[in-house]
């Protein structure tokens, strides 16, 4: 397969050296895919930890559900690398 360029309006074959910076940066690019997976990771992760932080502040007693659910949470960049493999927690019904 060709690799080709468009200038002004003409599709022009890429040079020898464009095509080894393309291949370098495709290459770059692929490496840091487990980057990337662990980012979406930890972000989603962070979120859900967000959304029940209060129940942690001292004038609340947090059930021992909500524990295990923050661990769980906590948990999973460990043992995870993969998002779309990942098995979130269910948010306790009773917090």
């Amino acid at each position: 397969m060709t690799l080709i360029k468009n200038v002004n309006g003409v599709d022009v074959p890429l040079t020898d050296e464009e095509i080894e910076k393309h291949n370098k940066q495709k290459l770059a690019w692929e490496n840091e895919a487990p980057l990337r997976e662990m980012v979406a990771i930890r972000k989603h992760r962070n979120r859900l930890l967000a959304e029940t932080d209060w129940t942690a502040n001292s004038d609340v007693t947090m059930s021992d559900d909500m524990k295990t659910y923050r661990q769980m949470l906590r948990d999973i960049p460990a043992s995870n690398t993969i998002y779309k493999d990942v098995t979130w927690p269910t948010i306790p019904k009773e917090i």
